[in-house]
């Protein structure tokens, strides 16, 4: 299975829609691979809809969208029982949860029972209803987006649920240049109409079935342990880095490498995914998820703690 000529495949037809933003959509490839769900977090117009549904229609995946709104309950997420007149039983109706690729947009505007829904769903990939389990079908990957400015008529998620997430990204504005070709590209047309699919959900599976294969020296894993530990040991750190998140950053590591061609990881791998595997499972003293603050523990920590070499890798 050749990872990278189908990451690249795909990032060349998101292209077609999404101006720049290389690095994010390398990264978002990245997730889908080694199976973990992304968190795209910028203010209003950034594109991060637009970036999620490139992605979908770019893979012969089943894809689903949830508007998070105040009043949006977890049956509306999940599924629920349905009394049947014609047989006097109850049948599970599934919600838009089971799918492939789920666009969960917005979503800080729902409810903490409502995002609460999702945790089984992340984590476990089912669904429990009524005591009965109903398994997700792979690949499962939920894209979330939400907006970190506004704070009225919105709920933060907790440590644990934003713990869920591989990766959270921030796509950021464009440069001039970039804006220019935004302009240019959408001024006669809407390109993601007719966006078609680039890769199939077996190909998909093949990777996320192979990509562990990957080679992690024990340099490089003594590398990862030591950031996240660095993590832990800051005076305005409250919560550090955990072991499911030293883990998430040997997994994202690994698919990183397969993305960009190799068998083995490098440190430049570890510390490309550092900041966005890493910062949102901090908590630091006196702010909910860190934000700036958390990002300036991970950068701290990759500054302090020293790259393994060729020679160490030998």
């Amino acid at each position: 299975m050749n990872i990278a000529q189908l990451a690249s495949r795909v990032q060349d037809n998101v292209k077609r829609v999404i101006v720049g933003q290389g690095n994010t959509t390398e990264l978002l490839m990245t997730a889908l691979i080694a199976g973990g769900h992304v968190l795209l977090e910028d203010v209003p117009g950034t594109g991060k809809t637009v970036l999620a549904k490139s992605l979908a229609r770019s893979l012969d995946c089943a894809f689903s969208r949830i508007q998070f709104t105040p009043d949006l309950l977890p049956n509306d997420i999940t599924g629920a029982s349905v009394y049947s007149m014609q047989t006097g039983e109850f049948t599970f109706r599934r919600g838009p949860v089971f799918t492939h690729i789920l666009l969960a947009d917005e979503i800080n505007r729902a409810t903490p029972r409502t995002q609460a829904a999702l945790l089984e769903c992340m984590e476990e990939r089912q669904v429990t209803e009524g005591g009965v389990t109903h398994a997700l079908e792979r690949p499962f990957l939920v894209l979330a987006t939400q907006n970190p400015v506004e704070i009225q008529g919105t709920f933060p998620l907790p440590e644990a649920q934003l713990d869920r997430f591989l990766m959270r990204l921030t796509p950021g504005y464009p440069s001039s240049e970039e804006a220019m070709t935004i302009l240019d590209r959408f001024i006669t047309e809407e390109p993601l109409e007719t966006l078609a699919p680039v890769a199939t959900r077996e190909e998909i599976l093949a990777a996320q079935d192979s990509f562990r294969q990957t080679m992690v020296s024990d340099a490089i894993r003594a590398y990862i342990v030591a950031l996240c530990e660095k993590t832990r040991q800051g005076e305005t750190v409250r919560l550090g880095v955990s072991p499911r998140g030293m883990l998430a950053l040997l997994r994202a590591s690994q698919a990183l490498a397969c993305v960009r061609g190799r068998d083995y990881v490098t440190p430049d791998d570890v510390q490309a995914l550092a900041v966005p595997v890493l910062s949102h499972r901090i908590i630091v003293r006196g702010l909910f998820a860190g934000g700036d603050a958390a990002r300036a523990v991970v950068n701290e920590a990759l500054t302090s703690v020293p790259v393994p070499t060729e020679q160490a890798d030998a």
